[in-house]
């Protein structure tokens, strides 16, 4: 779940599919990073999400097709 132990990111990119946001890793995002990640199990979209002072925000891209992450793996 990311590499706390160096953050925070100005950006991370995941490259298999999550089908929520991982917490982990929205916690190492930098104010002003942004993320892009698969999201989804069935039917996925590429999401952009930017963290600013104020939060987070999440943007869909486009339709998209990856292999789903696999849970305790590195």
């Amino acid at each position: 779940m990311g590499r706390p132990e160096i953050a925070p990111f100005d950006g991370i990119i995941m490259a298999a599919a999550a089908t929520h946001v991982p917490q982990a890793l929205l916690e190492q995002l930098a104010v002003g990073g942004r993320m892009v990640l698969p999201l989804g199990a069935q039917e996925q979209f590429l999401t952009l999400i930017e963290r600013d002072e104020s939060g987070y925000t999440q943007s869909r891209i486009e339709a998209v097709n990856f292999v789903p992450i696999l849970s305790g793996r590195s």
